[in-house]
C-alpha cells in the first residue's frame, strides 16, 4: 500500500489491531501485546531517554498493567523501543554488547523513515513472535527496508 507514514502512536494502535485479528490480546490504552504463550512484548516510543533510565527498564522486566478498575504487575518478555528520531548512541551500544540484554530487546529506528526514506533501522535478535510480525507489517503496509542500527549515516553538525 502507498499510505502515508503514521505518527508512533497511530502505528502502535494499528498494529495492536492487527494483533487482535491474530487472536493475541491487546490493551487500548496501553502499548502491550500478549502472545498464546503468555508472554508479554512491550512496545515504548520515546523521542530521547536517561540512560539511568533505560537501565532501570530493561533490568526490571515488569510492568503493571491495567485489569478492569484495578491494576497487575507482569512479567513483561519482550521490550521494543521505538524512536522517531535518532536513537542515543549509547542504547545502541549498550543493547549491541550485552548478549542478554539483545535477546529481550529490539530498537527500531524510524526517523529515516519520517525524513522521507523507505528504511527502518533496527536491531531485532529476539525471539518475539510478536517484533517479527511487526517487521511483516512495516514491510506490507510501508513497503520499509531494514538496515542495522549500526550503519547510521554520520550525523552532520
Amino acid at each position: 500500500m502507498n499510505l502515508p507514514f503514521p505518527n508512533i502512536w497511530s502505528l502502535i494502535d494499528r498494529f495492536k489491531e492487527r494483533c487482535r485479528l491474530s487472536g493475541w490480546e491487546t490493551c487500548e490504552t496501553e502499548d502491550w501485546v500478549r502472545t498464546d504463550d503468555g508472554k508479554y512484548h512491550n512496545f515504548l516510543w520515546t523521542q530521547t531517554i536517561h540512560p539511568s533510565t533505560f537501565e532501570r527498564i530493561v533490568s526490571n522486566h515488569k510492568c503493571g498493567i491495567r485489569r478492569g478498575m484495578s491494576y497487575t504487575v507482569v512479567d513483561i518478555a519482550y521490550i521494543a523501543w521505538l524512536f522517531p528520531e535518532r536513537p542515543p548512541e549509547f542504547l545502541i551500544s549498550q543493547v549491541k554488547q550485552n548478549p542478554e540484554l539483545k535477546k529481550k530487546t529490539a530498537i527500531f529506528d524510524l526517523s529515516s523513515v519520517y525524513s522521507g526514506e523507505k528504511v527502518c533501522r533496527k536491531i531485532n535478535k529476539t525471539e518475539s513472535i510478536v517484533f517479527k510480525e511487526f517487521e511483516q507489517f512495516l514491510e506490507e503496509e510501508w513497503d520499509l527496508e531494514f538496515k542495522p542500527v549500526d550503519k547510521l549515516p554520520a550525523l552532520t553538525t
